[in-house]
């Protein structure tokens, strides 16, 4: 996933995501390796987002419409506010939540604090979403299932690690999809996709994993303390190479 330069003119706008921006400014703020782009329409307290999905590119809207739904009825997610086709691809209309990504400038260079709030807001997540009211899932069988059937090979990674707490999980909790207030308080997540039930060290395995690739080594303690979890190496290790595998 790489953040998209501004000034970047070559990045075409798609047709839906400027009929969707009205008069508002489009800026790219995000590009993924699938060739989904995700647009900010207009800034300040008013903005929304505008999520692209080509067709052929494998992204499913739709499925994080749905959960975006569920979700908003117990922690801070965005709220939906269209979606919609054409003959192009597939997008998904948001309204803007307030604070910055945890990978903004302004947390970069403030590892510790992003790092934190980052911990803190995955536990307020776990804690606020209920398990069984859940219609999704994200288990090692349903995630290996799915990859099987968009043909990639099961991964060989032997049993699971007994469950240590199931949760409603992220699924995407890479630090880049939380939000933090100026203040250095968690404010919310975005791109939840995949949010399903799971053990919650399946979330924990890849937000620690992240950390590294954002911020540099060194942070994983941090933000398992902010979690508020001793580290377990047997399940971090599994679940990371889960994620890498599929």
């Amino acid at each position: 996933m790489t953040i998209p330069d501004p000034d970047e003119h070559s990045l075409e706008v798609p047709k839906a995501v400027r009929v969707a921006a009205r008069d508002d400014s489009i800026t790219p703020v995000w590009l993924n390796e699938a060739g989904g782009v995700t647009f900010r329409l207009g800034d300040g307290p008013g903005r929304r987002f505008a999520k692209w999905a080509p067709h052929g590119s494998g992204l499913d809207l739709h499925a994080e419409e749905l959960r975006l739904r569920w979700a908003a009825e117990f922690t801070p997610v965005p709220r939906v506010l269209e979606i919609g086709s054409d003959d192009d691809g597939d997008y998904l209309l948001t309204a803007g939540l307030p604070g910055r990504s945890a990978v903004d400038a302004r947390w970069v260079a403030a590892p510790e604090a992003a790092v934190r709030a980052a911990g803190r807001g995955l536990r307020l997540l776990h804690d606020a979403l209920p398990v069984d009211e859940c219609p999704f899932g994200w288990s090692v069988e349903e995630r290996i299932a799915t990859s099987a059937t968009a043909r990639t090979a099961p991964p060989r990674l032997g049993d699971p690690p007994p469950d240590d707490l199931v949760v409603v999980c992220h699924g995407d909790a890479c630090v880049p999809n939380t939000l933090v207030h100026d203040d250095g308080t968690w404010a919310g997540h975005v791109d939840l996709d995949a949010l399903g039930v799971a053990d919650r060290w399946a979330d924990l395995a890849v937000a620690t994993m992240s950390l590294e690739w954002n911020y540099g080594p060194g942070y994983e303690r941090t933000y398992l303390d902010a979690y508020g979890i001793a580290a377990d190496p047997v399940r971090l290790a599994y679940y990371r190479a889960l994620w890498n595998a599929l």
